[in-house]
């Protein structure tokens, strides 16, 4: 399958515009990072400066030492935008269905409160229907909980599945979950025998449900070894069903494509959601993510492992060779001479799939799914379950990975659409890039690593980038409350040097704006809410993923996980639908966001003020200017606290906090400026 004579399976073409109007971009700011850096700096060498006695030294350190991260921050990340490439799948080149590799397919559940379990099953079912070779396609559940409903509902959906799987099949039907499809608006259609079909499977669906309603994990890998044993996994999260056939097929095109099968790792597909709404105001669709980073990624060796959705060759999962002796493998994988058996058999096809399940393989599975098989193991002290951790040592050894994201989504899921379990989600995500991030394990410092120079620094800024918090919360406090004590930060409107930090403001966000209509196909409130939530987070999950990620290295706190609740209700969803935000958040997410917003607020009025009065325009524009935007940004906010009366309002108590914490801020201003 490897043979250089065989036709490429897939194609790639790189956006060259794109690229260079992003390269462009980089070079002019970072000319004006080196104009503003010298700026900055001469505060310190040049004592005839008026600058270097009216300005106290503090502000002006703690505005260095934001500018001075998110700069660095902004480095790192700009290797994802000079290679933007695409990529088509030819699965009319594929070879035929008896020489295509064996698939697996692995969910993962936790909590049938959280993940509903008429969710778990239509996805489960979905994958079930992917246009695949059925005896080459096994679908593994794993339910971290081990509730009995999970298994009920397993059985139901397998006896649902006899009625859905011919009726996909025989009709071609392109939406292959069944809840999705009968959602739909009913075809138009002449074919009684259909139409009878449809009727008679709906009503299947329909009892399948009441029923449901009245009653990447390292064991799948284990367990799967000694039934199927797929050269390939499919790793899908529990809501996140298949939309489309297609996908394995896709998938496979690059996995044998000559030009990348030796090398391949993984093919990852975009995260996309059904339940999002028109303004989006969360950015629970991860506007810029999928359509403008990931792209840049596959340009540079390919993305990061992102959680769901992907494509995987089996054999790097285990992070040891067949060829090892037998001493050395069960030091790595454990003692079951089954398991270590099937490492060898990965990649003979059909060693496993098609044969009648034996007691011993089903014994052996039970052993290896228990918890405590891979104690004292270098296989329990190394390998990694985390998506993040897991990719990115991959990519150390030499995979790479490509990213393929058609038109027609091959998978959706359910998109958080409240803003507790957003900034909960965010938390969580920032704690487990930032115990890579700040580790042994730091891609821009690992060794030994087959990564190139650019993939190091896209990678350390995927792990690095929620410390964007310091200049979030920085520029939140000090411009602000200089503002109010008339203290400029900035250089002059008649100072040359004013133009680099015109240029760096402006720009960006007029980049941003562009990328958000042209390339995302979004619109100017697109731009304003993915602004905002990314302030919102700077002040609240960043900060406390940060602070969850040194207090569990310090050893004061373990880290947890909690699955994302992916069961709507009803005001939520409502408010969401609106456009407005649900602040009903614990008083620790309030109390931060409220205050840098009421902070900001009377900094302005106050700053106004005494503008009017003293006529010092020239040099606090700029500060002006940043007030305004904040406060243009912030306007959801100040509409919960001041306009709303439901029950997603911002607490009357937690505004006046915020007032009094704001006061204290502007004392202690007072007592330091």
């Amino acid at each position: 399958m490897e043979n250089s004579n065989i036709k490429p399976l897939q194609e790639c073409h790189v956006l060259n515009f794109r690229a260079t109007i992003n390269k462009i971009y980089s070079f002019s700011h970072f000319l004006a990072l080196i104009a503003i850096f010298y700026y900055r700096g001469s505060f310190f060498f040049n004592k005839n400066d008026p600058k270097f006695y009216t300005i106290p030294l503090l502000p002006w350190l703690v505005i260095i030492i934001a500018e001075i991260s998110s700069s660095f921050l902004w480095l790192l990340r700009q290797p994802i935008l000079w290679r933007p490439i695409i990529r088509t799948a030819l699965t009319e080149r594929l070879p035929n269905d008896e020489k295509l590799p064996g698939i697996d397919v692995f969910i993962c559940t936790a909590d049938p409160k959280r993940e509903p379990t008429i969710d778990v099953m239509n996805t489960v079912i979905s994958a079930m229907a992917l246009d695949y070779p059925t005896k080459k396609l096994s679908v593994y559940l794993s339910d971290d909980g081990g509730a009995s409903v999970t298994l009920n509902g397993l059985k139901e959906a397998w006896v649902f599945a006899t009625w859905w799987l011919p009726f996909v099949r025989r009709y071609n039907v392109q939406t292959i979950c069944p809840r999705a499809y009968f959602e739909l608006p009913e075809e138009v259609t002449e074919n009684l025998e259909f139409l009878e079909e449809r009727k008679l499977v709906k009503e299947k669906f329909d009892n399948f449900e009441n029923r449901l309603r009245q009653r990447m994990q390292k064991d799948e890998l284990r367990v799967s070894s000694t039934i199927t044993n797929s050269p390939y996994i499919l790793v899908l999260d529990c809501d996140m069903y298949c939309n489309g056939p297609n996908s394995a097929r896709k998938a496979i095109c690059f996995h044998l494509d000559p030009s990348l099968s030796s090398s391949l790792g993984w093919v990852q597909f975009p995260h996309k959601f059904h339940n999002i709404s028109e303004p989006d105001i969360y950015d629970s669709q991860m506007r810029s993510t999928w359509p403008i980073l990931y792209p840049g990624m596959d340009g540079i060796e390919g993305p990061v492992l992102s959680g769901t959705n992907f494509y995987i060759k089996r054999q790097p999962l285990y992070g040891v060779n067949s060829s090892n002796d037998m001493k050395e493998l069960k030091s790595f994988l454990g003692s079951s001479n089954e398991f270590i058996k099937s490492v060898s058999q990965i990649n003979k096809l059909d060693s496993l799939n098609g044969r009648e399940i034996s007691s011993v393989s089903l014994q052996e599975a039970h052993f290896l799914a228990s918890c405590t098989y891979e104690r004292d193991t270098k296989w329990g002290k190394k390998a990694m379950v985390e998506d993040v951790m897991t990719g990115l040592s991959l990519q150390n050894q030499g995979c790479r990975s490509v990213y393929l994201n058609p038109a027609r989504p091959d998978f959706l899921g359910s998109a958080t659409t409240n803003l507790n379990d957003l900034l909960t989600q965010g938390s969580r995500w920032t704690a487990g890039l930032l115990q890579i991030g700040l580790s042994e394990h730091n891609p821009l410092t690992h060794t030994p690593s087959k990564m190139n120079i650019l993939q190091k620094m896209l990678s350390c800024w995927i792990t690095l980038f929620p410390l964007d918090f310091v200049f979030i919360i920085c520029y939140a406090i000090f411009p602000p409350v200089c503002f109010f004590y008339g203290i400029p930060l900035y250089p002059s409107v008649r100072d040359p040097l004013f133009i680099p930090f015109a240029f760096v403001f402006i720009a960006s966000n007029v980049k941003h704006l562009l990328d958000s209509i042209f390339i995302t196909k979004g619109s100017v409130n697109s731009w304003l809410n993915e602004q905002r939530i990314t302030m919102i987070k700077g002040v609240t999950c960043y900060l406390y993923g940060t602070l969850e990620c040194v207090m569990s290295k310090m050893g004061i706190r373990e880290a947890m996980f909690i699955p994302t609740n992916k069961a709507g209700e009803d005001d939520t969803t409502k408010w969401y639908q609106m456009g407005k935000y649900d602040f009903r958040t614990p008083n620790m997410i309030l109390v931060p966001l409220v205050t840098s917003v009421t902070l900001n607020l009377l900094c302005f009025l106050g700053g106004v003020t005494k503008l009017i009065v003293a006529g010092n325009l020239d040099k606090l524009l700029a500060q002006v200017f940043l007030s305004i935007f904040v406060l243009m940004m912030s306007f959801p906010i100040i509409d919960g606290m001041v306009l709303r009366n439901d029950n997603g309002r911002v607490p009357f108590s937690i505004s006046m906090v915020s007032i009094l914490l704001s006061m204290i801020m502007l004392s202690i201003g007072y007592c330091i400026l």
